[in-house]
């Protein structure tokens, strides 16, 4: 199991939830944030500092986000590690 960042978070993309990782398991796309799956140990740190409620236990995503499970392991990989509190696009 992992954590999943959903819809939310795009054009959002809050970052309070990455510094309270303690495996480092957040990347920084463009438009939103990703957790890895093979990175993620399921700690639930991060669940109640997302201001927008953007992420969630991968069995418990909403239906209509169901694709961000895939989105969020094909993303990760891709972008940079994000470790530290940056301003929000939605502050922008």
């Amino acid at each position: 199991m992992t954590h999943v960042v959903c819809k939310p978070c795009y054009d959002c993309k809050y970052t309070d939830c990455v510094v309270v990782c303690p495996v480092e398991c957040f990347y920084e796309g463009e438009q939103m944030l990703y957790i890895h799956p093979d990175d993620c140990i399921d700690c639930e740190a991060c669940v109640p500092e997302c201001p927008v409620e953007a992420i969630f236990l991968d069995e418990n995503v909403p239906d209509q986000w169901h694709e961000y499970i895939q989105l969020n392991a094909e993303m990760a990989p891709q972008c940079e590690v994000i470790t530290e509190k940056k301003k929000p696009l939605a502050d922008g």
